[in-house]
């Protein structure tokens, strides 16, 4: 699986400087480069894009398959509030330096607090949800372990992120909807 996971992110990479080589060993494995094959290469197949990827373009190019799964499977939501300070400005930024995306709820309501405290059972902040795991202030070491265990890419993998502290919730405006899962195999209310 991580050797899937790796090619596909290479290929990626790879992709973005403009040329693509695949190519099978002498064992039957398969290999994606950006550097010609050996001479012993068998299989050997070539895909130039027609142009490399601009930094605006960044924005076009699909999600690593191993973000993907993890984001179905593990979402990142992180619990702050406006004066948290410090630990909160760590948590976040730990994740944008790893690429992670993630949903950032500031704790400034009464519904928010509530929603806090049936997540992780109490009003700490930062609390970060990686799926149901639940870290409570910031200990950056938990926050990398616990990434790691849903299967997000590590630091360096993924383009950093910029992702701002939320402005404060105002009581009266109502939280927006996460979409419903659909489909022919979901539970109908």
């Amino acid at each position: 699986m991580r050797f899937l996971i790796a090619a596909a992110l290479l290929a990626t990479a790879s992709a973005a400087a403009g040329q693509v080589y695949r190519w099978t060993d002498s064992s039957g494995n398969t290999h994606f480069t950006d550097t010609l094959p050996p001479a012993s290469a068998r299989d050997v197949r070539e895909k130039r894009s027609a142009r490399p990827l601009e930094p605006e373009d960044a924005s076009n190019v699909a999600e690593p398959y191993a973000l993907q799964l993890a984001r179905k499977n593990y979402p990142v939501r992180l619990y702050s509030t406006p004066d948290c300070g410090a630990p909160c400005d760590e948590a976040r930024a730990l994740l944008n330096a790893r690429g992670v995306p993630f949903t950032e709820v500031s704790v400034s309501n009464e519904l928010a607090i509530a929603e806090l405290k049936e997540a992780s059972g109490s009003t700490a902040v930062p609390t970060l949800l990686v799926g149901t795991s639940v870290q409570k202030g910031f200990e950056q070491g938990a926050y990398h372990s616990s990434l790691d265990a849903a299967g997000y890419p590590k630091t360096g993998i993924l383009p950093r992120r910029n992702q701002p502290q939320p402005k404060e919730a105002d009581a009266s405006e109502p939280r927006p909807v996460e979409a419903s899962a659909r489909g022919p195999y979901v539970p109908r209310r």
